[in-house]
């Protein structure tokens, strides 16, 4: 099935190994400039950052809270105790209505229980009137090209979708995300001199072939050093033929990937669903004609409706994609934008489209989850990851409160507003 295995590849801060010492065979086979990225062997800056970027280090192990927030979960020279958070009314619960209150417990950074009683010895952490949902995942990136991956943790981004980098993403040894749980995949796969190599990704952001066989063994390449989707741009005067790029969609579903497309115009966007891609990285730009929508219906659209002004036209294609079934993940295109956290302007536009509170936050949780293979993320949970978030008002009702988290939780420990950001701690439960 295309995607394959939800589990496979780096959905934990990349921490698969990478393959690099086979990019020499990769070069090869394209003509893409795989030694040409930028000289930062790290991502602690890259050539084509925005003037004045600075890498981020990955989030520190402790809250910053101003009322002791690092002192949650954690003791010196002992097991940290359970944590036992009560009164908070739990969004994406399973076996809790939305909205109900029930025990959160956390321990050694995941959800240990939901509901029940508070255990002995856990340290209580009350949040009444407050709203927890899991943490947001933004399904359009680009990482290297803006590394803070610490100010998306805090702005209650738990995961990302990087939608275009050098193959070093690839490598932990060059790049660490810290908590940020990142899916990437890679460079883009493009026509010779085609889009980003001759503008913003000249730096590796993109993978150029010259034919059909090239083209899958760049597929071939990519998946092996971890790619968990495949990214072809049909944009501009140099774009992949037919035949190329029906090889490089192929080779991907072969392979089990999903191929998500940059495809802002109309005739773009057909070309691209006619060939069978399955991913609109963005919400076209162009007004969408009735056949070009009919070729993505029950497909899925990442909506990044700010990144090029928020148009009607825009908002207008995305509601009308919805309509016909596409799944509509929540993304920024961050890197080209940079607000680092859940965008308000991207929630605002959202609800112009036609989603509800619900549906913007399925959107940027559940949804991306489910459709990524986020194994730890989406859903308030045992086994799952303790990221969330901490609202002051339900979602549901107010989406754009999720742009201002009260305070972040990331594995366990509170950020951000400090416990509970008006909450309290008790003390052990009994």
């Amino acid at each position: 099935m295309v995607g394959g295995d939800p589990r496979r590849g780096p959905a934990r801060s990349l921490t698969m190994r990478a393959h690099l010492a086979h990019a020499t065979i990769l070069c090869a086979l394209v003509t893409s400039a795989c030694g040409a990225e930028p000289a930062v062997a790290t991502d602690t800056a890259t050539a084509t950052a925005p003037p004045g970027d600075t890498a981020t280090s990955a989030p520190p192990d402790t809250a910053t809270g101003d009322d002791g927030a690092a002192d949650v979960g954690e003791r010196d020279g002992d097991a940290a105790p359970a944590v036992a958070i009560v009164g908070a009314r739990l969004l994406g619960a399973p076996g809790v209505a939305d909205g109900g209150v029930a025990v959160l417990v956390l321990e050694g950074g995941v959800i240990a229980r939901v509901g029940g009683d508070v255990p002995a010895g856990a340290e209580v952490v009350d949040l009444s009137g407050r709203f927890v949902v899991p943490a947001f995942i933004d399904s359009h990136v680009h990482l290297l090209y803006r590394p803070e991956a610490a100010e998306m943790l805090s702005g209650g981004v738990g995961g990302a979708v990087d939608m275009a980098a050098p193959v070093r993403i690839f490598d932990p040894a060059a790049v660490d995300f810290g908590a940020l749980e990142v899916v990437a995949a890679g460079p883009m796969v493009t026509a010779l001199g085609g889009y980003p190599t001759q503008s913003w990704g000249r730096d590796g952001y993109g993978l150029e072939v010259p034919n059909a066989e090239a083209g899958r063994a760049a597929v071939a390449k990519l998946a092996g050093l971890g790619a968990r989707f495949i990214k072809v741009p049909f944009q501009g005067e140099a774009q992949l033929s037919d035949e190329i790029a029906a090889a490089v969609i192929d080779e991907a579903h072969l392979r089990g990937l999903r191929v998500a497309v940059h495809a802002l115009g109309d005739a773009d966007a057909a070309r691209a669903g006619r060939l069978g891609a399955d991913i609109l990285a963005h919400t076209p730009v162009e007004p969408l004609q009735p056949a070009t929508l009919d070729l993505w219906a029950g497909k899925t659209v990442v909506s990044t409706l700010g990144a090029f002004g928020g148009a009607d036209s825009t908002v207008a294609n995305l509601r009308a994609l919805r309509e016909r079934g596409a799944t509509v993940l929540y993304g920024t295109d961050f890197g080209n934008t940079t607000v680092a956290g859940v965008d308000p302007r991207e929630l605002t536009l959202l609800s112009r489209a036609g989603l509800d509170g619900a549906a913007v936050l399925a959107a940027g949780t559940t949804a991306p989850a489910t459709f990524w293979g986020f194994a730890d993320l989406g859903a308030l949970a045992p086994g799952k990851a303790a990221t969330f978030m901490v609202l002051r008002d339900d979602p549901r009702v107010v989406p754009s409160t999720l742009s201002s988290p009260a305070s972040v939780w990331v594995r366990g420990l509170a950020t951000g507003g400090g416990v509970g950001a008006g909450g309290s701690r008790g003390g052990r439960g009994g």
